[in-house]
């Protein structure tokens, strides 16, 4: 696997924008929106609404996965 983040796009409430992020984050964050039973532009949306203003959206969606990913792992 490669650390080289790789873009793609996706439509938030409307919006079409492009998120790069390391291909392990987009697995995983699709792996997330499918055991949540959303699409994955609306995850994208809801971690969207709830960054803060400082963050980045490929940031903000890191942050999410790997919070995640943690809660799945700490008792």
């Amino acid at each position: 696997m490669s650390g080289r983040p790789v873009k793609r796009s996706l439509t938030l409430r409307g919006h079409r924008t492009s998120v790069s992020l390391e291909e392990e984050f987009w697995l995983e964050f699709r792996a997330i929106a499918k055991a949540d039973g959303k699409p994955l532009n609306a995850l994208a949306a809801e971690v969207d609404e709830h960054r803060g203003i400082e963050a980045g959206l490929a940031s903000a969606i890191r942050v999410y996965v790997l919070q995640r990913v943690k809660s799945r792992t700490t008792p």
